[in-house]
């Protein structure tokens, strides 16, 4: 017994310590975002001797972080939409569908995550000027379609395999059938995994950078709060300061959705490895 609860206090301590190693770079983000240019290029490390708030004023002004935002959300929005619908719809008629056909499908539709999109990046970007869908915020957001599905269509197929078919059964008695029986029966019954897809893809889409950088970066209009940090780096100088600001007003949001709904991720995640 004693020997059980002093493993479980050092399984604890290294937990701590290896969440602080994680956190310190934000830290020093956050510090050095409080910090003048002299102050950044003399000590990263140390605390701001005054805290320079007006950065925050500056980057808000700059940029003009309300556009961005606003980019940020319809490009969120709309990749969350269309992730979602597809990748339930689809994992729902493949686990209900007992053939070799089906697991064929299947594999081809989760086998893109295998690929790394540094080799395709080129490809998917002359595709996205052949079908106008570059240098547009609503063309990005439908693009994240194609890269976020086939996740959360393996994450959905194996929560799916769980629900009992007697369940669907019963909704065709009743008279649901098609579309109907899938939204009105069965896609309540996907909420945990769901809102863990949801997360999950907020934290990836809000933050992107390589992308954006890609798709809509050729306009000041069209680009993303990500990408606006990185309109402080230049190639003989750099505003770290307002760099380091914009990145924290760039990820905040992620992190507050993050932050209310992070219980959910794991309850979604384990209930979908468990049933499938």
């Amino acid at each position: 017994m004693k020997s059980s609860k002093t493993g479980r206090i050092l399984l604890e301590v290294v937990m701590v310590i290896l969440s602080l190693i994680f956190l310190y770079p934000l830290f020093l983000t956050i510090i050095n975002s409080l910090k003048n240019f002299s102050e950044v290029m003399t000590d990263v490390i140390a605390l701001p001797k005054v805290l320079a708030f007006e950065n925050y004023t500056y980057v808000w002004k700059f940029i003009n972080y309300p556009r961005l935002f606003l980019n940020n959300a319809v490009i969120t929005l709309l990749g969350l939409a269309g992730i979602v619908l597809i990748s339930s719809i689809a994992a729902y008629k493949l686990a209900r569908t007992k053939s070799k056909a089906s697991g064929i499908i299947y594999f081809l539709c989760i086998m893109p995550m295998l690929i790394p999109f540094q080799s395709i990046m080129l490809t998917v970007l002359q595709m996205a000027k052949n079908l106008h869908l570059a240098e547009s915020t609503w063309g990005l957001g439908i693009m994240y379609w194609g890269f976020g599905a086939p996740l959360a269509l393996f994450i959905y197929h194996g929560f799916v395999k769980g629900i009992p078919k007697e369940i669907d059964e019963s909704a065709t008695i009743d008279g649901a059938s098609g579309f109907r029986l899938f939204f009105s029966v069965i896609f309540p019954l996907l909420k945990s995994v769901t809102t863990t897809i949801i997360i999950i893809d907020v934290m990836w889409i809000w933050n992107d950078f390589l992308l954006p950088l890609l798709m809509v970066n050729g306009s000041p209009d069209t680009k993303t709060l990500t990408l606006a940090a990185y309109t402080f780096v230049g190639q003989y100088t750099s505003d770290w300061q307002y760099a380091m600001t914009a990145m924290v007003m760039a990820v905040l949001p992620s992190i507050i959705v993050f932050i209310f709904l992070q219980k959910y991720i794991v309850k979604g995640v384990v209930a979908g490895a468990v049933k499938g």
